[in-house]
């Protein structure tokens, strides 16, 4: 019984997991957050003790910070330079590859009170302030405003920022809303313990608390993976990565897609489902004499073809000629 359980178990963990990381458990125990990089590198975001830690995927440390205040780490997507926003300190840092600062940017001096922060490239910073109502595009390496924008939309419960072609998202823990620059609501959707955007290429993807949500352009938000009993989710551009039970599991984007549609019931072709029609609408005719002996003609060459000879056709055409005078 005892070898019986372990398989069972060995199949569940290779259906429901597709790899489960060596990460020590005692590292992402008390883990706020976690990030993947494309390289496979993981970082994880302690609120406890204000720390963010970068590891491998073998579980090696590359880098640690220590933080005073808490940080909203932005994204990860380009290692060189990570941007960490921190509404108690009112600025941004940017790390590199080990975590060492390499920039900071004080918005205390030349703003009011930023509320959120959207690092769009290495030149640029969109800023929400919540003392004028204005969303700010901010070129910190010339020091100059570029563009302000009225923008009087509720701030509460805010937990991420982005801005893309001329459109504004805002996330909180229950809504993802979607603006013009004019301030027009253009798309708003319910969404449970939304943490935090991330843009691949045109999609715009939301990261919750364990399910990844990529937003259909004014239509609807589609789930594309999900995990009920997952404590941290998130994903890079090959793999979706979640943290349940104090280990941390990794699903390739192909194997999540063939569960999905594992799920969903296969459609019926368009030609059976003609065919089914055409034999439900149309009754069964009587063959004529001489539909009979095509169709005994075309079963003797499919059973035998030497069988088909001229003498065979001949005594069948008139054993069927008889019983069509009959």
């Amino acid at each position: 019984m005892k070898i019986l359980h372990l398989i069972f178990v060995l199949l569940f963990c290779s259906v429901t997991a597709q790899k489960a990381l060596p990460l020590d458990t005692l590292k992402l125990k008390d883990a706020k957050d976690m990030l993947v990089d494309d390289y496979g590198n993981l970082y994880i975001y302690k609120n406890k003790e204000f720390s963010f830690a970068k590891y491998d995927s073998l579980g090696r440390q590359i880098g640690k910070m220590m933080l005073t205040v808490p940080y909203k780490v932005q994204t990860v997507q380009n290692p060189l330079s990570v941007p960490l926003f921190s509404e108690n300190a009112q600025e941004m840092k940017f790390v590199d590859q080990n975590l060492n600062e390499i920039q900071r940017v004080d918005f205390r001096q030349k703003f009011g009170f930023i509320k959120m922060a959207y690092a769009e490239d290495l030149q640029q910073i969109w800023l929400l302030d919540d003392s004028t109502k204005r969303l700010i595009q901010y070129n910190f390496r010339n020091d100059n405003t570029i563009n302000s924008y009225p923008f009087d939309a509720s701030f509460d419960d805010m937990t991420d920022l982005l801005v893309y072609e001329n459109k504004v998202y805002i996330l909180t823990r229950n809504h993802m809303r979607v603006f013009t620059l004019k301030f027009e609501k253009i798309f708003e959707a319910p969404i449970e313990n939304g943490k935090r955007f991330r843009r691949e290429n045109e999609d715009i993807l939301v990261i919750t608390d364990n399910s990844v949500l990529q937003y259909i352009p004014e239509k609807e938000m589609v789930n594309i993976f999900g995990d009920s009993e997952a404590k941290i989710v998130d994903k890079n551009t090959l793999s979706y990565f979640e943290i349940k039970a104090n280990n941390l599991y990794l699903y390739s984007l192909e194997k999540a897609k063939e569960k999905k549609l594992q799920s969903e019931p296969d459609p019926l072709p368009k030609a059976a489902e003609q065919d089914v029609e055409k034999s439900a609408e149309k009754p069964a005719e009587t063959s004529s004499p001489e539909q009979k002996l095509e169709q005994k003609t075309q079963e003797i060459e499919s059973k035998n073809p030497a069988e088909s000879s001229l003498q065979k056709l001949i005594e069948d055409s008139s054993q069927i000629r008889e019983a069509g005078v009959q």
